[in-house]
């Protein structure tokens, strides 16, 4: 279940908790006397206690779907057993890359004390793009660097990272020879 899904569910249940709040009017569409508002508040807020009970039961319940369909993005996932890559970054950033070797769909990423989720992406270019969209991380790797992004606000977060694998000179012909 997406994000979108919850918030639907959630605005739903708002929505009809605030009909139930909606004041009184007399058959005639005429708005109630102020000596009734007093009583019709009260069973509306009596009303209410119910609908945000289930508001809060349909998230609960978003939630554990989520969870159920193994995307929850928000857990913080195990590393026990995974590949680790340390990246040093400009700016004197770091970012941790956990890879598990049998699956190449997700990946952990230690950022800022921090472990997320990131769920592959397929790509046409041939990099390698993992996301997490609650939080709106994206990694970005390529053969030269990766970068890390936030979506959400539309910005670099650490670029030019590189692991001691890519920072290692390349080997030049002539002193191949």
């Amino acid at each position: 279940m997406s994000i979108s899904k919850l918030f639907l569910a959630c605005s739903l249940a708002l929505g009809s908790a605030t009909l139930c709040l909606a004041p009184a009017v007399h058959a005639e569409g005429q708005p109630a006397a102020k000596a009734d508002k007093k009583p019709a508040k009260r069973k509306a807020a009596k009303a209410a206690k119910p609908a945000a009970a289930a508001a809060a039961a349909a998230a609960a319940g978003a939630t554990a779907a989520v969870a159920a369909d193994g995307e929850d993005e928000a857990a913080e996932p195990s590393v026990t057993g995974s590949a680790v890559t340390e990246f040093a970054c400009e700016l004197g950033n770091k970012v941790t890359i956990y890879q598990n070797t049998e699956d190449e769909n997700f990946i952990a990423l230690r950022w800022k004390k921090r472990l997320h989720r990131l769920k592959r992406v397929a790509t046409t270019t041939g990099a390698q793009r993992f996301e997490n969209k609650l939080y709106g991380l994206v990694w970005i790797g390529i053969p030269a660097k990766s970068m890390l992004l936030d979506s959400k606000q539309s910005r670099q977060l650490a670029n030019e990272c590189k692991s001691p694998e890519q920072n290692k000179p390349a080997e030049t012909p002539a002193a191949a020879a």
